[in-house]
């Protein structure tokens, strides 16, 4: 017995939570624990993409490349995202 399903079970999460506005999600920096919105963090865009860095410890946290028919998005220096869905309160 399988006791999973493959990832196309995550399009309905996933589409709902990228059509939002994410420069007010909240994130935790891998090196020094710092939550901070995304509209804070350092981004350098002097490269192929754009270099977000942490505003506290100057990490990297995220990285964004765009080519003409998709993108790359690397969020390994963070923890965890938090973001507010659409239509929803905030539960703290």
């Amino acid at each position: 017995m399988t006791d999973f399903v493959d990832g196309n079970a995550l399009a309905g999460p996933l589409r709902e939570i990228f059509a939002v506005e994410l420069t007010a999600a909240t994130g935790r920096c891998v090196s020094c624990g710092r939550v901070d919105t995304v509209a804070s963090l350092h981004v350098y865009q002097q490269a192929p993409g754009a270099v977000a860095r942490c505003s506290g410890c100057d990490a990297v946290v995220l990285r964004l490349v765009r080519g003409p028919d998709r993108a790359w998005l690397d969020l390994r220096g963070l923890v965890c995202l938090e973001i507010a869905l659409p239509g929803t309160a905030a539960v703290r």
